[in-house]
């Protein structure tokens, strides 16, 4: 269940919809949850969280807790730069670079978070749990770990003669 909406230059990904019900005098009342996956195609990607009483009140409010918390990722062209793994309560993702033109091979909440991040090239596996909240957030985490050439030289202490 993703369906994409652009506004401006930002992605948004629809990933998982819930709904819940609260027993009450009259009967069952329902309210909805979204998560949504908001990134701008060129690198900065964020899951974010909403709650309302109907369906498009609820994505609205998730589309602006993602635009809020946008991070950067460091990409290499249309892949990442290295294999990297990421986790998130039982969730486990495993993100690896692939060759230009491979595509993303990857599930429904992984995929979400790829796309909107703006690659188009990687190999993906997912285990543990498949919930799709704690896969984004692995998958997430795991984009966060990424590191260029250049910085684990500094952060090792490599002198380049």
């Amino acid at each position: 269940m993703s369906n994409d909406v652009t506004k401006g230059d930002l992605i948004d990904k629809v990933v998982k919809i819930r709904r819940c019900a609260a027993v009450v005098k009259g009967g069952r009342r329902f309210s909805f949850t979204a998560l949504v996956v908001v990134g701008d195609g060129k690198g900065k990607v964020a899951a974010g969280y909403g709650k309302a009483n109907e369906v498009p009140p609820a994505v609205e409010k998730a589309i602006k807790d993602g635009t809020k918390k946008m991070k950067p990722v460091l990409m290499n062209g249309t892949t990442i730069p290295h294999a990297v793994h990421g986790r998130f309560g039982a969730a486990k993702v495993v993100l690896v670079p692939a060759s230009a033109g491979t595509g993303v091979i990857a599930g429904a909440a992984v995929r979400a978070v790829c796309e909107a991040c703006g690659i188009h090239d990687i190999l993906t596996k997912s285990s543990g749990t498949n919930n799709p909240t704690n896969v984004v957030k692995a998958t997430i985490d795991a984009l966060m770990k990424l590191r260029s050439k250049t910085e684990v030289e500094r952060l090792r202490g490599v002198v380049l003669s």
